[in-house]
């Protein structure tokens, strides 16, 4: 990274560290936007967008139905934008405690990354209703994601103590595309970050989301983990900032998809002071994840009801209606789980899995005579298929 890199509106200073190389210093925000007709029209389509997806979240018939597989598809999808290869699939074999489901395989250290993942959306979800987002519960998740898995020894739950950098894999730092600030100067860009997301700034909520997550991604706090966390704040702040009832909108699925354009993007507004580039990309994926959302919710909605009709009258549909509605979380399941989420014995859920297997909401997957995992296969189709175009 050289400072001609970087023109006289770039949205920082390129400045030289007592090491030597050169790293980007990000302004505080908020900065100053001239709005145009191109951004305005795709705010408008935004808005509707998530207004949309919003009728349908405080319309969901129980609050938490449908909350646990999106959380997970973000999870898989924001760890494939790292590199991590690990399935939807992967990830509910694992959480439904099954660590060799398929072939004797031991479970990769890609599936625990993601499941880290879910962890600290989970917590975080959790603790917005005690704790506002600050730079302590940006340590936290990143404690929660990072732990026992790849980048654990990269001090998780601390922000930074040495530079890090965004380039090549295995490349040095003087190759490096971008080089965020060196540690005095971040820790003050944090400073600034933590007091701007604690004051108004008269910029629409999704538009202040969009300079949040490219302030997060500048400042680099984290020596790993930055991408994840940063998204992962998107969903977070979504919720807190009261803009969306229940956490349905996930970004990662539309940054995957344009992977090259979302980090040149990025970097745009780093070299050219690119805002409103930046955000109009930002504004699209909104609008185009919450009609897949209300695509998929409407999708699983309709499933949902089909399978509770066909047991709402059964001697026994009081258990056998718990155990539908968790499968629309947790579409993997085990004896043991079904146990234990019905509150009964081994042999009474064992019945109960029988029932719906009968029905064909679920497949036994592994032909064993114990250890038997469960699959509901046609939630986990709506959950992992293409919204069509």
């Amino acid at each position: 990274m050289q400072p001609a890199d970087f023109t006289e509106n770039a949205s920082g200073k390129v400045v030289r560290s007592p090491q030597g190389y050169w790293a980007f210093v990000p302004n505080p925000l908020p900065p100053a936007i001239e709005p145009d007709w191109e951004l305005i029209n795709t705010l408008s389509d935004a808005d509707r967008a998530l207004s949309g997806l919003n009728g349908v979240a405080c319309n969901l018939p129980n609050r938490h139905l449908l909350i646990g597989p999106f959380v997970r598809r973000e999870a898989v999808l924001s760890s494939r934008i790292e590199g991590t290869q690990a399935s939807l699939s992967d990830l509910f074999f694992f959480e439904a405690a099954q660590p060799a489901p398929r072939n004797g395989m031991p479970i990769a250290p890609d599936v625990r990354e993601v499941a880290n993942y879910v962890r600290a959306m989970e917590h975080g979800l959790a603790r917005l209703k005690t704790l506002p987002v600050s730079l302590r519960l940006f340590r936290e998740l990143h404690e929660r994601l990072m732990e026992g898995v790849r980048g654990q020894h990269s001090a998780p739950g601390e922000f930074r103590h040495s530079q890090n950098w965004i380039g090549p894999p295995g490349g040095r730092l003087e190759d490096a595309i971008f080089v965020p600030p060196p540690l005095p100067e971040m820790q003050q860009a944090l400073d600034h970050f933590e007091r701007f997301l604690h004051s108004p700034c008269g910029f629409p909520p999704l538009v202040r989301l969009a300079l949040v997550h490219y302030q997060f991604e500048a400042i680099h706090p984290f020596l790993d983990g930055n991408g994840r966390i940063g998204r992962l704040l998107v969903s977070l702040l979504l919720c807190h900032d009261k803009v969306l009832e229940k956490p349905l909108l996930y970004l990662s699925a539309y940054f995957e998809k344009y992977r090259t354009e979302y980090y040149a993007r990025l970097l745009s507004v780093s070299q050219w002071g690119d805002w409103p580039g930046w955000i109009v990309f930002f504004l699209r994926g909104v609008a185009e994840q919450s009609a897949d959302a209300i695509w998929r919710t409407g999708n699983l909605l309709n499933l949902w009801r089909s399978y509770r009709r066909m047991f709402e009258s059964a001697r026994s549909s009081a258990l056998l209606l718990r155990l539908i509605d968790n499968l629309f979380n947790h579409p993997v399941i085990t004896l043991p789980r079904a146990s234990s989420v019905l509150g009964i014995t081994h042999r009474s859920a064992s019945l109960n899995v029988q029932k719906l297997a009968d029905a064909g909401i679920l497949q036994e997957i592994t032909g064993r005579e114990r250890h038997k995992v469960f699959v509901a296969r046609k939630i986990m189709e709506i959950i992992e298929e293409q919204m069509p175009d």
